[in-house]
């Protein structure tokens, strides 16, 4: 059996998307016939992520690979989030799990060295063939340095996989890649999460949310990297919207605090800001059924409006309700407007509250929207199909 050694610095687990999206596309590896095993930081974690006992059942995954946690020296519960002791403390734990990774990787044997970590895949260079290296990009980096290091790193790969349009163009003009050996893969979904999922009215029930509300919800953390994400513009559109409900499943609590603080500074009744907090993935799918719509305003910033895949976007296609996004080329190829989703103008409340006022009236167009959205996730989108994409790229790199 072809082995496959994915290698992050992430924690396990983590409350952050990408862990999720590391961890289902292993399963998805898994499932396609590659021995998978999952490096991850052996890191000081959050109280509430330390309470978990087993990541495979946190992520709602089968345990069809393995997880092997890499030491390092980690500094980060000596300093506040912020200021010169946590970016020391970044660095200090960033080396040495470098360090003793690279020690591990000599004596590790595989066919495909994967990650989307640009210093460890300059680490790897040295080490391993380049036609068994696969960078997965997910940024590309402004600063120059970051830029160097990019660009160094995709000479030394032998198949990069970019998750948008753009970040591949970009990859090829800007960094230097190979066009034969750069496909775009798109997020996607683990198409098991969304099978068995209670329709809105048992969803609400088992919830405690008001069977007969109007609810448009937001799953996912409110920033990426410092960058909010458009969640007070959908506070403000809501507000002109009758009667409509926000729910918010995710944090952290400090934004949610001041989300709730511009709803009520809005006259808008608390009882219809219903928020969740972190809730683990699995349950994810449940909530996204309660809601009648499922919002993503994220503004536009070169991140969001062009590197970006979110896995929220592909889960809220998955749930059967209905999405109204910003209008962003990250995503254009993925949704339709007037066929998947409405979208709107970034961060235009205007625009974002006549959207909502309109699928809050119309029950037929949410429901059209909601059966397209979910029949094309389901045919394209899948990690499944994502990662039969990538493993055939590879292939071919490698003949």
């Amino acid at each position: 059996m072809p082995k496959l050694l994915y290698i992050s610095m992430m924690r396990m687990p983590t409350e952050k998307a990408h862990g999720l999206q590391i961890v289902q596309n292993c399963e998805a590896f898994a499932d396609a016939g590659m021995d998978v095993t999952l490096w991850v930081a052996r890191r000081w974690n959050t109280s509430e992520m330390r309470a978990i006992q087993d990541p495979y059942a946190y992520y709602g995954v089968n345990p069809n690979f393995k997880i092997r946690r890499i030491p390092c020296v980690d500094l980060f519960p000596l300093f506040p989030a912020d200021g010169i002791g946590a970016r020391i403390a970044f660095y200090v734990q960033m080396i040495t799990y470098v360090l003793v990774m690279a020690i591990f990787v000599l004596f590790a044997k595989a066919d495909i060295y994967y990650s989307r970590d640009e210093m460890l895949l300059a680490v790897l260079n040295w080490l391993k063939p380049q036609s068994a290296l696969a960078y997965e990009a997910h940024l590309f980096s402004p600063s120059a340095r970051g830029a160097n290091l990019q660009r160094r790193v995709i000479a030394s790969v032998g198949s990069v996989i970019a998750i948008t349009p753009k970040l591949r163009d970009d990859l090829i003009s800007e960094r230097g890649a190979n066009p034969e050996q750069t496909i775009i893969a798109h997020d996607g979904i683990r198409q098991a999460r969304f099978e068995h999922v209670p329709d809105r009215l048992m969803a609400r029930q088992k919830i405690g949310w008001d069977a007969s509300a109007f609810i448009v919800g937001f799953v996912g953390r409110l920033q990426m990297i410092g960058m909010d994400k458009g969640v007070g513009t959908l506070v403000h559109a809501l507000a002109q919207v009758e009667n409509a409900s926000l729910a918010l499943v995710g944090g952290p609590d400090e934004m949610a605090e001041q989300l709730r603080q511009q709803w009520l500074d809005l006259g808008l009744s608390e009882d219809r800001f219903l928020y969740v907090g972190h809730v683990a993935p699995d349950e994810v799918p449940l909530y996204l059924s309660a809601f009648d719509v499922c919002a993503m305003p994220h503004p536009h910033t070169t991140q969001f409006a062009y590197y970006t895949s979110p896995l929220k976007l592909f889960e809220y296609m998955a749930s059967h309700s209905a999405v109204v996004a910003s209008d962003l080329p990250a995503w254009s190829d993925v949704v339709t407007h007037e066929e998947t989703a409405l979208l709107v103008a970034p961060s235009d409340v205007d625009a974002l509250a006549t959207a909502i006022n309109r699928l809050q009236q119309d029950s037929d167009l949410r429901g059209q929207l909601a059966d397209n959205a979910y029949a094309r996730v389901m045919s394209q989108y899948t990690w499944s199909a994502r990662v039969e994409k990538i493993l055939e790229h590879i292939k071919q790199v490698q003949m």
